[in-house]
């Protein structure tokens, strides 16, 4: 499971895929939500959470 930020979604995308080989799932964070991780690439809030 990857956090990131819509700048770096792709790239979480791509690397699920790569080590997967499996369709990954994208879920969008809710605002509001408890969530306070920062996207695993920089230090901007996580925007996606994507997983296989």
């Amino acid at each position: 499971m990857i956090y990131c930020c819509k700048e770096h979604v792709e790239l979480a995308l791509d690397i699920i895929v790569d080590e997967y080989e499996t369709s990954p799932v994208l879920e969008e964070v809710k605002e509001g939500s408890d969530l306070s991780t920062a996207c695993e690439y920089c230090d901007k809030p996580a925007a996606y959470v994507v997983a296989n």
